[in-house]
């Protein structure tokens, strides 16, 4: 009986590495309850994935698809992070041309379930024909799907009645409690660039609208205890069973290999000279690239806080650089890193006392599952709204900001920090996080959720043609 119950499943993220991780870390959580999973993805992206525990390896399966021929799309590149902004449409073209091998890997394993993401927008027909069951599951929350649209046919026929970005600054209609949750108007402009047609020929929200319409159920990154409302909400708007899978919270950090591990010996010495609850970490993800003027106030606002800090930076841009003297006038107290950093080891060093961050979902779980506050500074997409969200439940605080283009100043920086990690104003903050750090890291919930959602997908499979 046990191998009757046994699953095979089938898992297509979007090339991004903030949706190929989830992904992956969900894979595991699967493949643990002894399910098989096929992973799916393009060669450089699986090289590039973190290793597989060994005693998942009969588990978990690779399915390699070389990715098509895009014109304007270099050689190699298979993942967002490896493009600037402006090209990452032309991946979105070149993943929507994976769909013919898609297909014939699915006719040809029958997987019970495939997990996809927002982007595969022509997989649900290909499922529906093939009597495969189809889950999307979304590493938004389910705030931000109910903000992005009121029903799948309104964002696939383009029906919002939200025409211009002063639209998305305030709640949405269709939300019937009260809430913070909206853009402020520089992020308002900026996610006009997701919902207004780029050169892949398909809109974010026409593919969002398609996959939500096409599946049969869809699974968020996401907890009752974080926003009932929201699910409750969003299964309402949507008429689709809703699954919260839980945090997928940093059970372990990867131990790497030894290059990894020479880099951790020398930021693990440079934290260790610090009082405990003293460092600011600053990362933003591996793919927002600062302008000039944002990286100098940023910078000028960390000497001007006086405070130690550690800042991973990843800018790819190389016309864009560290105010004259600013790594001379810092040393001994703040460390600019523009190499890989160990983020997990790093915030779970006891001198770390908040996370300076870009709102990133994965970021603030990581924050909080350690227990540090939040200096809040998001750019795009939901990261505006995710920003909302824990500034209400008082883990922290976003910096001040222009409201029409989003600009901070040293001053802003330096005042943000010095309140969230010193100042006794701040104290709130700080024992807020600590609070909220026994939801975020409670492995018994988390793996509660991932039981139920395994559940339901033994118990809701298609079972013709097996």
């Amino acid at each position: 009986m046990a191998d009757a119950k046994q699953l095979h499943i089938a898992m297509f993220p979007w090339l991004a590495f903030g949706h190929m991780i989830p992904f992956f870390d969900l894979a595991k959580q699967i493949a643990q309850r002894g399910h098989k999973i096929s992973f799916i993805s393009t060669p450089r992206n699986i090289q590039r994935l973190p290793k597989v525990p060994p005693n998942l390896s009969s588990q978990m399966n690779f399915v390699s698809l070389t990715l098509p021929h895009q014109d304007n799309l270099p050689q190699h590149a298979e993942a967002t992070s490896d493009l600037p902004f402006h090209k990452i449409p032309y991946l979105k073209s070149a993943c929507d041309k994976l769909q013919d091998s898609l297909a014939e890997f699915l006719q040809k394993s029958k997987p019970d379930w495939i997990i996809h993401d927002f982007i595969a927008s022509w997989l649900p027909p290909i499922t529906a024909k093939l009597g495969i069951s189809g889950a999307f599951f979304s590493i938004f929350q389910a705030l931000s799907i109910c903000f992005f649209g009121s029903s799948s046919s309104a964002m696939i026929n383009g029906e919002d009645p939200r025409t211009k970005p002063e639209d998305f600054t305030v709640p949405p209609t269709w939300v019937p409690f009260k809430t913070n949750v909206a853009y402020r108007l520089h992020e308002a402009k900026k996610f006009f660039d997701h919902i207004e047609m780029n050169d892949s020929g398909v809109t974010d929200m026409v593919r969002l609208g398609l996959v939500i319409d096409g599946c049969d159920v869809i699974a968020v990154r996401s907890c009752i205890e974080i926003e009932s409302e929201w699910i409750n909400l969003l299964e309402e708007l949507h008429g689709k069973p809703v699954l919260p899978i839980g945090l997928l919270p940093p059970l372990a950090y990867d131990n790497g290999g030894a290059p990894e591990k020479d880099t951790w010996l020398t930021i693990n010495d440079w934290l260790g000279k610090h009082e405990p609850k003293t460092v600011i970490y600053v990362a933003f993800g591996s793919e927002l690239n600062l302008s000039q003027t944002e990286l100098t106030e940023l910078a000028l606002g960390l000497e001007l806080s006086g405070l130690p800090f550690f800042w991973v930076l990843r800018n790819q841009d190389d016309t864009v650089f560290l105010p004259y003297g600013f790594e001379k006038r810092v040393e001994g107290r703040g460390v600019v890193w523009t190499s890989w950093a160990p983020q997990l080891r790093i915030l779970a060093h006891e001198s770390v006392g908040a996370f300076l961050t870009h709102c990133g979902f994965s970021s603030i779980i990581e924050s909080l599952y350690y227990g540090h506050p939040l200096v809040m500074l998001p750019f795009s997409i939901d990261q505006g709204l995710i920003a909302r969200v824990f500034t209400k439940k008082k883990v922290g605080i976003e910096i001040n900001r222009n409201e029409e283009d989003g600009m901070y100043t040293r001053q802003s920086v330096s005042e943000a920090l010095k309140l969230v990690i010193v100042e006794e104003e701040g104290r709130i903050y700080r024992e807020k996080a600590k609070e909220l750090r026994i939801l975020f890291a409670n492995e018994q919930i988390h793996h509660q959720y991932i039981h139920k959602f395994v559940e339901f997908l033994q118990n809701h499979r298609q079972v013709s043609n097996r």
